[in-house]
């Protein structure tokens, strides 16, 4: 999973940069208003909501953005189309297997968005559970390493339920069960352990490997596809080389 780690860090420094850009705080309002439609607005008991609004305010989404996004996913305000969470499957070059989260008010657009970022790639829209057989959704957990005893995170992490705790130079990743997903995430949140990255994906099974030139040319298509404006997320069975991401961060 280490090739992982490095893809999840250069995602995250792509996230911030979305973050200036301004787009995130569209993503992040579809994603603050599906939790609230779907498990009220009360941060106490709604704790995807409680997730999404921490996300929001990580980025400085101002609070009455954060407030009308909570609004339109209970029903108060009622202006707004209607937003519906989707996953789709494709394929890209070589065969690489992928799952794509979005957050969208027209489906239509959303998926002629998508095939035409896949077909022009050498790739192709999937159909539903062609894809998905190859992954396993997991509860997933990322935090940096600095300052964290590795004993006691590992400690704390298997007694919540955890599978599999990785340690990297500079980021702590946890892996788990859906189901332990609550349990670990109240337990980081009693050892005062803030998360860069806390929620459910998907995590391939059997992870493909390719050449270091094919492995970039499908990182940067799955660039392309985040860039979307309805994508949230985009997992892969990619699996991740050091040379890969050299090119790529050379590219």
């Amino acid at each position: 999973m280490s090739g992982h780690s490095k893809w999840s860090t250069i995602k995250r420094k792509k996230a911030a940069n979305d973050a200036r850009r301004g787009n995130i705080f569209t993503r992040l309002a579809r994603e603050i208003t599906i939790a609230a439609r779907e498990g009220g607005g009360d941060l106490d008991s709604n704790f995807a909501l409680r997730l999404a609004v921490d996300r929001a305010k990580a980025q400085n989404m101002p609070k009455d953005n954060i407030e009308r996004a909570i609004k339109r996913g209970t029903g108060e305000d009622k202006d707004g189309a209607q937003i519906e969470q989707i996953t789709y499957e494709g394929y890209g070059p070589n065969g690489i297997a992928m799952m794509i989260e979005v957050l969208t008010d027209n489906r239509n657009r959303t998926i002629s968005d998508l095939r035409h970022v896949l077909t022009k790639a050498g790739g192709s829209m999937a159909e539903a559970g062609s894809v998905a057989w190859q992954f396993t959704r997991m509860a997933y957990f990322a935090f940096r390493a600095a300052g964290k005893d590795e004993d006691e995170i590992f400690e704390l992490a298997v007694e919540a339920g955890a599978d599999d705790v990785v340690f990297s130079d500079d980021t702590i990743e946890i892996f788990a069960a859906v189901d332990s997903f609550k349990e670990i995430l109240d337990a980081l949140n009693q050892a005062g352990i803030k998360t860069d990255e806390a929620g459910l994906r998907y995590m391939p099974n059997t992870p493909m490997q390719l050449q270091a030139d094919k492995t970039a040319q499908i990182m940067k298509l799955i660039e392309t596809i985040e860039d979307l404006d309805d994508t949230q997320d985009v997992f892969s069975n990619l699996e991740v080389t050091d040379e890969a991401l050299e090119l790529l961060e050379t590219a």
